[in-house]
């Protein structure tokens, strides 16, 4: 008896699965040789709107994640959206394929990653499936999307992105930890603007100031997120944690504060990849940015999903 009850909890679990599964359906979707990802789909109906996600900085995977740090944060946005109904577009950074294709990337601009979402934009519109391109943009992927965005999506979504310019937030960064190191990253950040290059002697800002990378920062710090923002004239949602130890609330209200037509939502003890964090230990925090089976903050899908049905 026993031994009939286990199989059929087992055929149960197994069956369950395959029905989560068939819940939404993923294609690997290539648009150029530089621009790879995963189109994610409800499996049983047709979507109205798509959500092209974005990704942080660094050498960011489609899912999410980097080689220290996997957390699965957007794979996970995009399977929970797919079952409100929403599909969504997922891509890996191009630097990965500019590494593949052994391409400089010492030659690598901001703009070039403006340029992948707007080809991607382009894509969809020109396949005519979707009523709403929505683009969402997390961290550093909050900027790229805001430029992206205009004339060419219908709505834009900000997951912890940044009102002030990126050398204001390092220099900020910096500061806390130590003001000379503040101070001296400041000095660094002015000589890269007005010369195009700076010396790299401290090896805690190797990965900011090493030669190969300059040229990419110094086109970064160009742009002013909160200047941005008031460019769009579509629907804005701009969403925050609490607990977010890289982006604080602060720079949420600043881009909010900055156009007319956005909504701001601060989800409470959310951090930056999307994770409910009870305790204030800045180590706990960090631990849950290699804990892919973590579950997103409850409060996420819900707000965004009401967000894109209202487009509807």
């Amino acid at each position: 008896m026993n031994k009939y009850i286990l199989s059929t909890l087992l055929l149960l679990a197994v069956f369950g699965g395959f029905a989560q599964e068939e819940k939404f359906s993923e294609e690997e979707l290539k648009i150029n040789e530089l621009i790879e990802g995963t189109l994610t789909r409800p499996s049983n109906e047709e979507a109205q709107s798509i959500v092209i996600l974005i990704q942080a900085s660094g050498p960011t995977d489609r899912n999410g994640n980097q080689s220290m740090a996997k957390n699965d944060g957007m794979k996970k946005i995009a399977r929970e959206l797919s079952l409100n109904g929403v599909a969504s577009y997922r891509f890996d950074k191009r630097i990965f394929k500019m590494q593949e294709l052994k391409m400089n990337l010492e030659d690598l601009r901001f703009s070039d990653l403006i340029i992948d979402v707007q080809n991607i934009l382009t894509y969809f519109k020109e396949k005519d499936e979707f009523e709403n391109l929505i683009v969402a943009g997390h961290s550093q992927g909050s900027l790229i999307g805001i430029i992206a965005a205009k004339e060419h999506a219908d709505a834009f979504i900000s997951l912890a992105g940044a009102g002030q310019a990126i050398d204001q937030i390092i220099v900020e960064q910096f500061s806390k930890m130590a003001p000379e190191l503040g101070e001296s990253t400041r000095k660094k950040f002015a000589e890269l603007k007005e010369n195009g290059s700076t010396k790299n002697d401290n090896p805690m800002l190797a990965s900011i100031f090493a030669p190969y990378v300059q040229p990419f920062i110094k086109s970064w710090v160009a742009y002013q997120p909160s200047e941005e923002i008031k460019k769009l004239d579509i629907p804005i949602l701009i969403l925050n944690g609490t607990f977010d130890i890289q982006t604080e609330s602060k720079e949420a209200e600043m881009l909010h504060n900055a156009t007319e037509n956005s909504k701001l939502v601060l989800l409470e003890n959310m951090n930056h990849i999307f994770r409910k964090v009870d305790s204030k230990d800045r180590l706990v925090n960090t631990k849950s940015y290699n804990e892919p089976g973590r579950p997103l903050h409850p409060d996420l899908i819900p707000v965004i999903t009401e967000f894109i049905k209202e487009l509807e």
